[in-house]
């Protein structure tokens, strides 16, 4: 086999990697996919004399990354690995749109942001699948919504309250952050500010991801007082976003108490990240090489007794509200999304974790603090609404221990080391575990050490199709909380 073995944030040179034949690069893939391995990421690139395509591949039990390549000259298509590795279907999906070679017999070849590299825009307008019958009738919500929320259209086939199918369309922003990396490559912190912006509710998680995949490639390595607080600051993200989803969760079935405690606390967990840096979502916290703020002695004292606070009135709420049998009514057998089917789709995150899919960057692929005790996987069966919301309050129990384990062990130690230029015709494979799941962003370099390419990738992007399938043979009003229970983002999609 001609794959070339890695693990998280570790350079491997592009010579070392191998430029297969599609079909040789396929039958691999399917083989190692068949395995056990899990797809991490699937890009291409374009070269000189054609396209490279890429693929990364997890295996979790052993923390490994698996990388190998193929190459387009003159070939506009190749045979689709989605009829037999669904996982793929995205991923195909977007290749074809940006570049143009298409996986012939693909199930659902949609477009993804459709336009946006100028590939396909002679093709037709796209068509949403539809269903016939007397008592049939759609349901159209967005891509313009009821609120300060990003577009993305929602297309139910329903029969009477029924919900048979739903397709979801995004791709409606066009920001194109991709090629703004490639165009400002030597602004380092252009480039820093605008790895903040992936997805405005994953600060911390996006411009970590991207700091610690650039450091890497500057062969330098940060002090564990720098890895501790970044760490502080991602599990600070991953409890304030857990709790704003549990106050919506909340409103959602009109459990207003729920609603009210759920965003008084998350106010307050936002309001401890602004007493770091300034910023209530994290804005300016990361630095190449390091962190622009620390954690003062005063500040660490209060965030210790906060986290107290904190972890007694979330464990009180959440008891209550887990209680009630009106809660309980709407949330449990809703939205159900098996393991089986969570595995497939290759599915990341809470939403995984909540099935029953054992997948966590945190303890599968270890990064900054992570590399220096164990953290425990947490999963639950059921799959549906229950199991995403419960998920939710035991990882902020989790996430609670977490900061204060490290504020109680925390080191001395410089919050910045000097960088130099990136390692030339070089790639690295930067993975974080966000608060929506698994965070991956890789990197490729030339021969004068630019960055050629970057293939960012949202937890989102591979949870999207999990919302369709959970909303299946459900009421239409059990839709928002289906939902809220995913929590995907248009920005970290439609890039």
């Amino acid at each position: 086999m001609s794959w070339v073995e890695t693990k998280n944030l570790k350079v491997i040179y592009l010579n070392d990697i191998r430029m297969l034949s599609i079909n040789d690069f396929r039958e691999q893939l399917i083989n190692k996919l068949k395995e056990g391995k899990r797809l991490v990421q699937f890009f291409g690139s374009k070269e000189a004399n054609g396209v490279s395509l890429y693929a990364v591949l997890a295996d979790d039990i052993t923390s490994s990354l698996f990388v190998n390549s193929c190459k387009f000259t003159d070939e506009k298509e190749y045979q689709s690995i989605t009829p037999i590795i669904p996982s793929a279907h995205l991923f195909e999906r977007e290749f074809y749109e940006q570049f143009g070679i298409k996986p012939v017999d693909h199930p659902w070849l949609k477009p993804v942001r459709k336009g946006i590299e100028g590939i396909n825009n002679d093709e037709p307008e796209y068509n949403f699948f539809s269903m016939t019958g007397e008592e049939i009738h759609e349901v159209g919500v967005g891509p313009i919504h009821a609120g300060i929320i990003e577009p993305g259209h929602f297309r139910f086939s329903c029969h009477g309250e029924k919900v048979y199918h739903l397709e979801i369309k995004l791709g409606f922003q066009h920001r194109g952050i991709e090629r703004m990396f490639l165009k400002n490559n030597t602004k380092r912190n252009y480039l820093l500010n605008l790895s903040e912006s992936i997805a405005g509710d994953s600060v911390i998680g996006h411009s970590g991801t991207f700091t610690r995949a650039l450091e890497s490639l500057c062969d330098v390595s940060v002090s564990r007082r720098v890895k501790s607080i970044r760490t502080v600051m991602l599990e600070l993200e991953r409890i304030a976003m857990h709790l704003a989803d549990l106050s919506a969760l909340s409103g959602d079935i009109a459990y207003l108490k729920g609603n009210s405690v759920f965003g008084a606390l998350r106010t307050k967990i936002i309001n401890a990240s602004m007493s770091v840096c300034g910023n209530r979502f994290g804005r300016g916290m990361m630095k190449l090489g390091g962190i622009n703020f620390d954690i003062s002695q005063k500040t660490r004292n209060d965030l210790l007794v906060l986290m107290n606070w904190i972890n007694d009135d979330v464990s009180l709420a959440t008891e209550v509200m887990f209680s009630s049998v009106s809660v309980l009514e709407r949330f449990e057998k809703t939205g159900v999304v098996d393991k089986e089917t969570a595995r497939n789709l290759g599915l990341v995150g809470i939403a995984a974790r909540a099935s029953g899919f054992s997948v966590d960057v945190r303890s599968d692929h270890p990064f900054d603090t992570y590399e220096y005790f164990p953290l425990y996987k947490l999963i639950l069966e059921s799959g549906d609404v229950f199991a995403r919301a419960y998920i939710r309050t035991i990882e902020i129990q989790q996430s609670i221990k977490i900061i204060l384990e490290i504020l109680n062990n925390i080191t001395s130690g410089d919050l910045s080391v000097s960088v130099s230029s990136l390692q030339p015709n070089s790639m690295v494979i930067s993975l974080t575990e966000g608060w929506r799941g698994e965070i991956a962003h890789v990197i490729l370099t030339d021969n004068d050490g630019n960055i050629k390419r970057i293939k960012i990738k949202d937890p989102s992007f591979n949870n999207w199709l999990a919302l369709s399938i959970a909303v299946r043979d459900e009421g239409i009003s059990d839709f928002p909380i289906c939902n809220k229970s995913f929590n995907l983002s248009y920005s970290g999609f439609d890039l």
